[in-house]
């Protein structure tokens, strides 16, 4: 029962993987129209090659090249969401996807939140615990991005280069 258990929790985190990574991928087609595309680019980007990356060979998370790229994508992102969300409260800004930099700090919150979940997963198999939190974070973007899809007028107020986001 074990080794069932354990092979259904692989299949998943990798299939979570391969979500989030596709997830990231439209994340960075959807800049493309931005004006500071290259730096959103890649910081949906990378993340999207690493997520590939795991679901691949989820035991990659162990070696040298992955985790340098995973922990300086999440040292800079932590700074910029460091500021971005100082700026975010000084605003008293409540409704957070409202605004072009909330949706950009949200975005950068998940890529670190997610590599720092992908960190040390090829150790050993994943846990029931790591597998169920990356569900439940896999679910939520495309949740997100298909409730603001449905109703359009929650987008009504966004810069014009976020209104054709897929």
């Amino acid at each position: 029962m074990g080794e069932v258990s354990g092979t259904w929790l692989a299949v998943t985190w990798r299939a979570c993987n391969f979500l989030m990574s596709l997830f990231f991928a439209l994340a960075t087609y959807v800049q493309i129209n931005d004006p500071d595309a290259g730096v959103w680019m890649v910081a949906y980007g990378v993340p999207a090659v690493l997520c590939a990356c795991v679901g691949l060979t989820p035991h990659l998370t162990e070696t040298l090249p992955w985790r340098r790229v995973a922990d300086l994508h999440v040292l800079v992102s932590s700074a910029v969401v460091a500021m971005m969300g100082w700026r975010l409260h000084r605003e008293t800004v409540s409704e957070i996807f409202h605004l072009e930099e909330g949706r950009e700090f949200s975005g950068l919150v998940l890529t670190a939140g997610w590599l720092l979940l992908c960190r040390h997963s090829g150790r050993a198999s994943v846990g029931m615990l790591r597998v169920l939190t990356a569900v439940a974070i896999t679910v939520f973007p495309f949740v997100a991005w298909l409730y603001y899809y449905i109703h359009k007028e929650l987008r009504s107020n966004w810069p014009s280069h976020c209104q054709n986001a897929i």
